[in-house]
C-alpha cells in the first residue's frame, strides 16, 4: 500500500514538474511576475536550457503566414542567428547582443500576446510531450543545430515557395526541443530533410531553365 501511494506521489510530482516547464506555463509565469517591461533577455533567461528551441519557434512561426516579397530576408536572419548558436555556441542557452536583448515589450502588451497564443500552445502540448528524448549531449544538440542552420538559410534565400516547409519543420523542431520530445523531433527532422530536397529540386529546375533559355 505504501509503495502504491509512493509511486502515485512520484507520478504527481513528475507531472507537476513537467507542467511547470511547459512553454505555455513559463510564458504565463513570466507575464504575471515581470516588471513594467519584458525584454527578450528576460524571455531567454526564463527558458533556460530550452531557449534555443523556444526562440526557433518564435522566429519560425511568422514565416508560416503569407508575407510580402522580401520579408523572408528580415525574418530569416534571426533564425540564422539562433540556429548558428545552437550549432556552434559553447553555451547551453541562447546569447543575445545587448541591443537585441534589451528589446522590450510593455508588460500589458506581452501579457496580451501570451493570452492570445496560450490556447494554441496548450493544444500543441497535448501532442508534443516529454518522451524518447535522445539529445543527451551538447554534440548531439549541435547536429540538430546544423540542420536548423541549413533550414534557416533556405528560408533566408529567395527560393520560390521555399520558405513555408522549412519554417514548419523548424517550428516543430523548436517546440520538440522545449518539450524534450524525441518523437516530434524526428518528425521535424524528417520534414526538414524533405524541405531541403524540395528546395534543391527547385534550384536545380531553375538552373536548368536558365541554361535552356540562355
Amino acid at each position: 500500500m505504501t509503495d502504491t501511494f509512493s509511486t502515485g506521489a512520484q507520478a504527481r510530482d513528475k507531472s507537476a514538474d513537467h507542467a511547470d516547464r511547459q512553454l505555455s506555463h513559463l510564458l504565463r509565469n513570466l507575464a504575471l511576475n515581470a516588471g513594467p517591461k519584458v525584454t527578450l533577455r528576460d524571455i531567454a533567461v526564463a527558458m533556460e536550457d530550452r531557449s534555443f528551441g523556444a526562440f526557433l519557434v518564435v522566429f519560425a512561426l511568422p514565416n508560416l503566414i503569407p508575407l510580402p516579397p522580401g520579408a523572408t530576408f528580415i525574418l530569416g536572419l534571426p533564425l540564422i542567428f539562433v540556429a548558428w548558436q545552437m550549432f556552434a555556441s559553447r553555451r547551453t542557452r541562447i546569447w543575445l547582443p545587448q541591443r537585441m536583448g534589451d528589446y522590450a515589450f510593455e508588460k500589458a502588451s506581452f501579457a496580451a500576446i501570451v493570452t492570445r497564443i496560450t490556447p494554441w500552445l496548450v493544444r500543441a502540448e497535448t501532442l508534443v510531450k516529454p518522451r524518447a528524448w535522445f539529445l543527451g549531449s551538447r554534440f548531439s544538440e549541435r547536429l540538430v543545430g546544423l540542420l536548423a542552420l541549413i533550414l534557416a538559410v533556405i528560408i533566408f534565400l529567395p527560393i520560390p515557395f521555399g520558405n513555408w516547409l522549412p519554417a514548419f519543420a523548424l517550428a516543430i523542431i523548436g517546440f520538440a526541443h522545449t518539450e524534450r520530445d524525441g518523437i516530434s523531433l524526428l518528425v521535424g527532422t524528417a520534414i526538414g530533410a524533405g524541405s531541403i530536397a524540395v528546395a534543391a529540386a527547385v534550384v536545380a529546375a531553375a538552373g536548368a531553365l536558365v541554361s535552356f533559355i540562355f
